[in-house]
């Protein structure tokens, strides 16, 4: 298995990406659609509300679009969740991730609802028993569409769900869809349990039954959260937020993994760093995370999308956050 060293982030300019005013941007994952440009999704909620705490209640999964994958992107329209708070995910949508699936597109996403209104902002942090509620209610859910731009057709029912009597039996989140040349879905995601956090759901059908596993194929012991996976042609690689820092030696780094069967997998190295070039000037980001990869006509890594923030680290400090896109070196 050849393992190969992921492309070098290019420096970036501050007016690139995708930012929208009195809002937190979080998440973001693009797709081409050739001859137009790059569709990208993100989240965003208001910033009347924590960054932290605020996406539980009122996430929403909005459509931007930019002619080259620098960006700017300019947003075009809110496509999640529905409002209808009777729906599983009618209340809040966050975590989008987009792929192509023979002639149409998934976009996956987590969801959550709730009755009545959110708990005012400035109560959230006092009066955690809604949040705590509307958070322990969060599924995975997917939309399919014939064009990267829509229309969107929602799957009326979540297509992971948390099981009360395995590792993920708290929430599922972080859907990182990887599909494969036979047409099989590899959907990893994340679960808060005590020896989560990466697992692995196997679709024959989008909206159809999953085939999971009694245990998970990253363990907490590994520390990392936001996975992406692609399958190169040849094996699986994985990208995902080093926690600790003990896999790359920088806390919050990108890991890079690899794999044969999509099920054992060995950290190869770092993808990405914090420390970055913006506007011709080293800086390093208060949080990158949420990694995301565009790809090429050819199958190879073009720009990394990653959610952003400035300050000092964490989100606590973050007083802007968006989603930026690094274009990436070409291999040799």
């Amino acid at each position: 298995m050849q393992k190969r060293v992921f492309p070098a982030l290019k420096g970036i300019c501050s007016e690139s990406g995708f930012k929208m005013d009195n809002c937190w941007v979080w998440c973001g994952s693009a797709v081409r659609e050739e001859g137009k440009g790059i569709h990208l999704y993100a989240a965003r909620w208001g910033k009347d509300y924590p960054m932290l705490e605020g996406y539980v209640f009122n996430s929403r999964i909005v459509h931007a679009f930019s002619e080259k994958p620098e960006g700017p992107y300019r947003f075009l329209e809110e496509i999640l969740p529905c409002g209808d708070s009777t729906k599983w995910d009618g209340r809040m949508a966050h975590n989008p991730a987009i792929v192509k699936y023979g002639n149409e597109y998934l976009l996956y996403y987590i969801g959550s609802t709730y009755e009545g209104e959110p708990t005012p902002a400035a109560e959230v942090k006092e009066n955690r028993t809604m949040l705590n509620a509307v958070y322990d209610r969060i599924c995975i859910g997917v939309a399919r569409a014939p064009s990267p731009g829509g229309p969107w057709k929602v799957c009326p029912h979540p297509v992971l769900t948390p099981r009360s009597d395995k590792w993920d039996n708290w929430i599922v989140t972080n859907p990182a869809p990887c599909v494969l040349p036979d047409g099989r879905i590899f959907l990893y995601y994340r679960s808060n349990s005590r020896i989560g956090p990466i697992g692995l759901a196997v679709f024959e059908d989008p909206e159809g039954e999953a085939k999971r596993f009694d245990m998970p194929v990253l363990t907490r012991e590994m520390l990392v959260e936001d996975p992406f996976v692609w399958h190169n042609g040849e094996h699986f690689e994985m990208i995902a937020k080093d926690l600790s820092g003990r896999l790359t030696n920088e806390r919050h780094a990108g890991a890079h993994f690899v794999s044969r069967d999509g099920l054992q997998w060995e950290c190869i190295g770092k993808a990405y760093s914090r420390n970055i070039v913006m506007d011709g000037k080293r800086m390093v980001l208060g949080c990158l995370e949420r990694p995301q990869i565009l790809f090429d006509a050819n199958g190879n890594p073009e720009a990394l999308f990653a959610a952003v923030a400035d300050g000092p680290g964490g989100f606590d400090h973050a007083l802007n956050t968006w989603n930026q896109a690094f274009l990436l070196e070409k291999e040799k």
